[in-house]
């Protein structure tokens, strides 16, 4: 029913990306979800050799920003239709290198993209060069999209790629978690090799290698 009006909404202000889903568990009152998604800069990524930089940390953190602000105007709008949400941050941890909520399931379920190899969202138009954030709620929406199948063949280039050795080069199926195929805490820890550009700072490596990003 407002499927259309928030997707134009969205767009006019910015957003690469957005869908609509029905969970396959609530998260707590909400049953629906909104994925928003906004592509990186290609100029940015480009500045990535082999190890973090300063211009892609900056650029990291002001696309977080920019989903947070999209994620308000959405719950306004929501709100404003009678209905409750709950904006999940493009950025959120609770220390145990996962979230209140995976962005990726809401991506996954609205037809966005695909979980790859290197545990990033994997999308058709922008390959894994964009970031998300979710409005939950309980305003009743539908997906408007199929579902994108694994797509990345027998490519491990994410898996050569990476420094810290975080990406086993299994491929995300079913119920696989998390840990069987990506060590997030791997990925943590060699982060914190590089506090000279900031706490937080994140490496990127793997979405400049990856094929599907079209990165010169």
């Amino acid at each position: 029913m407002f499927e259309s009006e928030i997707s134009q909404k969205l767009k006019a202000e910015g957003a690469s990306l957005v869908g609509f889903c029905e969970l396959d568990s609530p998260v707590g009152e909400f049953k629906y979800a909104v994925s928003i998604g906004y592509k990186l800069s290609d100029s940015i990524l480009s500045t990535i050799t082999d190890k973090p930089t300063m211009p892609y940390f900056q650029h990291y953190r002001i696309v977080n920003t920019k989903l947070d602000l999209l994620a308000l105007d959405t719950l306004t709008f929501i709100e404003s239709k009678g209905y409750k949400a709950f904006p999940v941050a493009a950025s959120q941890s609770t220390g145990q290198y996962t979230g209140y909520f995976q962005h990726k399931t809401a991506a996954v379920k609205s037809g966005l993209g695909y979980v790859g190899r290197n545990c990033l969202l994997i999308t058709p138009e922008y390959g894994s060069k964009v970031r998300f954030c979710t409005v939950l709620t309980d305003m009743p929406l539908t997906a408007q999209k199929e579902l994108v199948p694994f797509s990345c063949g027998e490519c491990k280039a994410c898996v050569t790629a990476c420094p810290a050795g975080a990406i086993s080069g299994k491929a995300p199926c079913g119920e696989m978690k998390r840990e069987e195929f990506f060590d997030a805490q791997l990925c943590s820890e060699y982060m914190k090799n590089f506090k000279d550009i900031g706490r937080g700072s994140v490496c990127g490596l793997c979405i400049k290698a990856c094929p599907k990003n079209n990165l010169k």
